[in-house]
């Protein structure tokens, strides 16, 4: 994967995300998802986890705290502003040059910086995208982000099929985007729809 700075699409992807997550309604937490069996209440745990609170600490070459490993953050009426909150901070963290030089300590590995910050950026925007079909919502990226998107799903498919964290490819429909390019990379259907 091709080492750069992708803060400024990581600051639309995260925004995006902030403002989905904004809307989630009172009561659905136990609605399906994209993400196969989990519910929104999973998902949102864990995009909240990963993107807002792990992404600032990875930015500092930090791991996230073990007592939030568990947490469930949505049982917190003010979730959705905290995560917008704490997303903004992961942001600023990775705004700062430094954040993406170097290498960080992910399982064990030195991994180059700039490859930690593109996959939280892919995380993001992915997990995004979930919450926002699984609340009826729609979730919008600029062309630098979905083309940025396309590149990263491209370069890890493979490692996140074989951890499980990705499905098998998905036949892209007809004059995919970027975006549409990149959810059929990582196993996802463009057109998911909670069942009726």
């Amino acid at each position: 994967m091709e080492t750069k700075n992708l803060s400024a699409e990581m600051a639309a992807a995260s925004a995006e995300a902030a403002r989905v997550v904004g809307k989630v309604q009172e009561g659905t937490l136990d609605a399906p998802t994209p993400c196969g069996d989990w519910d929104l209440r999973i998902l949102l745990n864990h995009t909240i986890l990963w993107t807002s609170y792990s992404a600032e600490r990875r930015a500092h070459g930090e791991s996230v705290a073990e007592d939030l490993m568990n947490k469930d953050f949505t049982a917190d009426p003010g979730f959705r502003e905290d995560y917008a909150r704490q997303i903004d901070k992961a942001v600023t963290a990775w705004s700062a040059p430094e954040a993406w030089e170097g290498t960080r300590n992910v399982m064990g590995d030195a991994t180059p910086a700039a490859d930690v910050g593109a996959m939280l950026l892919m995380e993001t925007a992915l997990h995004g995208w979930d919450v926002a079909r699984a609340t009826g919502q729609e979730f919008n990226v600029n062309d630098a982000t979905a083309t940025a998107l396309e590149d990263i799903v491209q370069a890890q498919a493979e490692l996140f099929r074989k951890y499980q964290g990705f499905a098998d490819a998905v036949e892209p429909p007809p004059n995919a985007t970027a975006f549409e390019r990149a959810l059929t990379l990582s196993g996802r259907d463009p057109n998911w729809k909670p069942a009726s």
